[in-house]
């Protein structure tokens, strides 16, 4: 089965009538979580990005205070479950500022954590592969949104 292109769903959608459209969402939200959860945010969170960014900032802390810092195999499991749900939130988004700014709350909680990220090349890639995605988003930032983060990422960066 050949899957149709974005164009041609959008213009497939554009002429269903409003009824069928709600229908259509509501059968693909059943399938999926992910689904579910996006078409969540763009109803009900989308219209708050701060609020919304701050909801995100406090499941990634209540995580990283559930992580424990005695086994580093759990531990880095732990960390790329974090991680990888603060990137489907960053997609969600849409929005670059959203991620340089989780993103950066993400780095400061691992480097706070009291994990020893020295002892585990995994770990260490993990942390510079964020800052690196950190800096390749502040580039497209506003100026004196790029100074005040790179403030915060000055602070981030191994010595």
């Amino acid at each position: 089965m050949k899957v149709a292109s974005i164009h041609e769903i959008k213009q497939e959608l554009s002429t269903l009538p409003p009824g069928e459209l709600v229908e259509l969402c509501l059968r693909l939200a059943k399938f999926k979580k992910e689904s579910k959860e996006l078409l969540t945010y763009l109803l009900f969170e989308s219209h708050s990005l701060d609020g919304y960014m701050a909801s995100v900032k406090e499941f990634i802390a209540l995580e990283f205070d559930g992580l424990g810092t005695g086994n580093l195999y759990f531990a880095k499991k732990t960390l790329r479950k974090i991680l990888r749900i603060t990137n489907k939130h960053i997609r969600f988004t849409g929005s670059k500022q959203a991620e340089v700014e989780l993103l950066l709350f993400f780095c400061g909680k691992m480097r706070r954590s009291g994990i020893k990220m020295e002892k585990s090349v995994q770990l260490v890639n993990l942390y510079t592969q964020q800052l690196r995605k950190i800096e390749k988003a502040l580039e497209t930032l506003h100026e004196d949104l790029q100074y005040d983060y790179r403030r915060q990422l000055d602070n981030l960066t191994f010595v």
